[in-house]
């Protein structure tokens, strides 16, 4: 398995995770990123940090990915990671600042963008 790494700078709306794509998931956001406008100043961003920083890792016979050193220093990832589903995607976190964005999500009440949600029920 294939496994593609991207760098987010602000992933969903913080700081320090990098996103792990399967393979197929990847293709369909570079076809995504593709069609956004080539003079937009935040498409251009997007283009540069995502895809420019996008790094194709591959599993070892243990399942275990070897991430480069970039990756691992720009997400302070070191012995100790969280793996987080997140649907088509994972993000792979350093296990003290999954714990600290943890606590300040449980312990917090931030609404910011709740209206946007719609009808969402569970």
């Amino acid at each position: 398995m294939v496994v593609t790494v991207a760098v987010n700078e602000r992933c969903v709306g913080e700081n320090g995770c990098l996103w792990l794509y399967p393979m197929p998931e990847w293709e369909k956001l570079e076809q995504t990123i593709s069609k956004l406008p080539t003079l937009n100043k935040m498409a251009g961003k997007l283009r540069r940090f995502v895809i420019g920083n996008a790094s194709e890792c591959e599993m070892d016979g243990q399942g275990r990915l070897l991430l480069p050193e970039k990756l691992r220093t720009f997400a302070n990832v070191d012995k100790k990671v969280v793996l987080v589903g997140q649907l088509n995607k994972f993000e792979l976190w350093n296990e003290e600042a999954w714990r600290a964005k943890e606590s300040e999500w449980l312990d917090g009440d931030d609404n910011e963008g709740l209206e946007d949600l719609g009808s969402l029920s569970f």
